[in-house]
């Protein structure tokens, strides 16, 4: 069950304290985590309701000790533009490293605080974590409440007729598509100091970008960092581009998406205020707004995925595939899709824009999730460890089901014959290549500054080299596609899939 709290209005949740609101004004402990905003933020707003000194803690424990090394890289560089945000507001940002439960508890006696709030997180390993320090700080007479905010809808609140939840998206997108969820909470003007801060790390100490080595460099100019690039991104998106989303946004060639997704992760933007923005749009009239909001829904129905069915982050959604044969991740094919290498412009042309820029075109995402788990039968979580590591939008719920979408074990996945064609998706999204042409120097007798980028990002010991020749498919289109379907009807997965 979720934690209690006293609804005001909708959107708005005050909690009441054993004073009762305004009573108490022993310091708050903020922890942060995931919502590295100061507007529509729940857990701020009623830490500042209370009237007294608010203290917020970021916390390397030890579920940031598991993140990839993009998604640290960029967790660093939001934590250092949060940081100054908290400051133009009289605040601060306190970082602490080590076990969460061992440093709040320590804050707590350091402070004198008589509360912890954070906004709650969905994913297994979030959630085991948040568990743990709330039944901890309970049992020892300390108010410990997590409040919404990463989602625009609570996975406990959103159910199918017979209560349960939604293993398809298009139902669920159905059951929210008029509902509000609420007007985004204003930022707070100051937030209100303690007489004296707790010490903190510096950040620089952590070296957050330290497994990114020289790709740091590389991706750091493609990164949108902080609440109001974030805002600055929606603005311009709305303005120039949700009119033709609808059909731009399969485009990998055009720049005709909303770049939200790193801020989204990191909860530099709320997903109401962009739910806001879009709606505004779709009741304006605008085409392709009513899309946009539903992807913000479909990032909704995989955290209310990870949320029921935890196990979809680790192991096969569908059971029936714990038989199938997966390659494992170490074999020559899987470290030639790794390199963009595949001979298949689309795949490579994906993968090195992921190295250069941190991020991927969803239409990309899918091509080279399909071609590694089904043109090279290569387990689904080979590509999504991977994704983890290279994406500095990379979101657990997310990842998880998008890659077993691809793969088809996960929900509402795509059905056993839907093979991308990765040669045929091209000409059908990008006849013109721009996108491998963008992305792939070999064999361009004057690549750009992009393509040529990629070897700046990637180790060393690869070996690579614009002046190489570009290589032959590993695998055609054609055979890929007979041998996966061939693997499966073997296993007897084509009635399940």
């Amino acid at each position: 069950m979720h934690p209690p709290y006293e609804t005001t209005r909708p959107g708005v949740q005050v909690v009441l304290g054993r004073r009762g609101l305004m009573g108490d004004r022993r310091p708050v402990i903020l922890w942060l985590r995931r919502d590295l905003r100061l507007a529509d933020h729940p857990a701020l707003s009623a830490a500042v309701a209370r009237g007294g000194p608010v203290i917020p803690v970021f916390v390397h424990d030890e579920v940031v000790e598991t993140m990839g090394a993009a998604p640290l890289f960029r967790l660093g560089e939001g934590l250092r533009v949060f940081g100054r945000a908290l400051e133009s507001h009289g605040s601060r940002l306190i970082l602490r490293r080590g076990r969460a439960l061992d440093v709040i508890r320590g804050l707590v006696a350091e402070t004198g605080a008589g509360v912890v709030f954070w906004s709650r997180l969905y994913d297994p390993a979030a959630r085991a974590r948040d568990s743990a320090v709330k039944a901890a700080l309970k049992a020892e007479g300390i108010e410990a409440r997590s409040f919404a905010g990463h989602l625009l809808f609570e996975p406990w609140d959103v159910l199918t007729g017979l209560g349960g939840y939604y293993r398809v998206f298009t139902p669920m997108w159905r059951a929210v598509r008029g509902r509000d969820p609420g007007s985004p909470l204003p930022a707070p003007v100051r937030l209100p100091a303690p007489e004296s801060w707790p010490a903190s790390d510096r950040l620089e100490d952590w070296r957050l970008g330290a497994a990114m080595r020289r790709g740091a460099a590389v991706v750091a100019p493609y990164m949108g960092v902080g609440e109001e690039t974030a805002r600055d991104r929606l603005a311009a998106f709305v303005e120039r581009n949700i009119e033709t989303y609808a059909a731009a946004r399969d485009l990998p060639g055009e720049d005709a998406t909303s770049h939200l997704a790193e801020n989204l992760t990191l909860g530099e933007i709320g997903a109401r205020t962009v739910w806001a923005a879009g709606w505004r749009a779709h009741e304006e009239g605008r085409a392709g707004a009513e899309t946009f909001v539903k992807e913000l829904v479909w990032r909704e129905f995989a955290h209310q995925l990870a949320y029921n069915t935890p196990h979809i982050v680790e192991r096969n959604w569908k059971p029936d595939w714990d038989a199938f044969p997966w390659e494992g991740g170490d074999t020559p094919a899987a470290e030639v899709w790794r390199r963009g290498r595949t001979g298949i412009p689309f795949v490579d042309a994906a993968m090195r824009e992921m190295y250069v820029t941190g991020t991927m075109h969803n239409r990309g995402r899918m091509i080279v999730a399909s071609f590694l788990t089904k043109h090279l039968l290569t387990h689904w979580k080979v590509g999504a460890d991977w994704f983890a590591d290279c994406l500095i939008d990379w979101d657990p719920a997310s990842n998880a089901m998008g890659w077993q979408w691809a793969a088809g074990s996960g929900p509402d996945a795509a059905p056993y014959f839907r093979v991308f064609n990765p040669v045929s998706q091209l000409e059908k999204f990008d006849p013109r290549h721009l996108y491998p042409r963008r992305w792939i120097a070999e064999g361009q007798r004057q690549p750009p500054a992009t393509a040529l980028t990629y070897f700046d990002a990637i180790p060393a010991g690869w070996g690579m080299s614009s002046s190489d020749p570009y290589p032959a498919p590993i695998v055609t289109p054609e055979a890929g596609r007979e041998r996966a379907l061939a693997a499966y009807a073997a296993r007897g997965l084509s009635a399940t899939l």
